[in-house]
């Protein structure tokens, strides 16, 4: 309980600091750092320890990654500044939603066919304006640590190629902690957010950015979903098992 209680009041402090700084930047009208440093924070806080293998393009780029626990947005931001697609019902949230907008996340309701257009146009204006953004094509945790097939229908958006645009697959790899810190099964948010933060020590994180594809060159959105989950189950296979401590 102690160790939860000084997590929480850690990333509260953690948003207390940055907010005012973000709101300036705001007033300036410039494009502000502070979501990215308030989420690498609260990760930090919530004991992860991540390592960066290659280079995250820094604009043009969708980034597509496996996706296990709700620390991936903290890591995957801290590490490339990055805006989020997510569910619709995420942005009802309290507090939580109030935070995904400070980070310009996309919202799309996956169950509503007839809004599936609009939401692939907010996608793509979003890319176009050179903001980075991540999606999780699993469409859920419930994979663990296993990556479930990639859902080709979440990429439309990305046909016909946007100029310029690149897919950059990002594996993330927890090695042994990401049994313990996975989000499955029938477990609420609230009640794995406080086991992850109750764990003790910390939890070793390496984020592998993968060569980057161009659409352009795979035709269609279930190839280009194949190719990115391919490389990623590669890049989570043939981890060292230095990394993996």
């Amino acid at each position: 309980m102690i160790r939860l209680v000084g997590r929480v009041i850690l990333i509260v402090a953690g948003l207390l600091f940055c907010l005012p700084f973000h709101y300036a930047w705001k007033l300036l009208r410039r494009p502000s750092p502070w979501p990215r440093r308030f989420l690498w924070w609260v990760g930090r806080a919530s004991g992860v320890r991540a390592t960066i293998n290659g280079t995250p393009l820094p604009s043009q780029v969708l980034f597509l990654a496996n996706h296990l626990s709700w620390l991936d947005i903290m890591v995957l931001a801290g590490a490339s500044g990055t805006a989020f697609v997510s569910k619709d019902e995420v942005g009802r949230w309290p507090v939580l939603g109030w935070l995904a907008r400070l980070n310009n996340t996309v919202f799309i309701a996956r169950s509503d066919r007839k809004s599936v257009r609009g939401q692939a146009d907010a996608l793509r204006a979003a890319l176009a304006s050179g903001q980075p953004v991540a999606l999780f094509p699993e469409g859920t945790t419930e994979g663990g640590t296993d990556v479930l097939p990639f859902r080709a229908s979440l990429l439309q958006s990305l046909f016909p190629p946007l100029p310029d645009l690149k897919v950059q697959p990002v594996a993330l790899d927890y090695g042994d902690a990401g049994e313990e810190i996975a989000w499955t099964g029938e477990e609420r948010a609230g009640a794995n957010a406080r086991r992850v933060l109750s764990r003790p020590g910390t939890i070793q994180a390496l984020i592998h950015f993968l060569e980057p594809i161009e659409p352009a060159n795979l035709g269609d959105r279930k190839s280009l979903a194949e190719r990115a989950r391919s490389e990623i189950l590669v890049a989570l296979a043939s981890a060292p098992a230095a990394d993996r401590l």
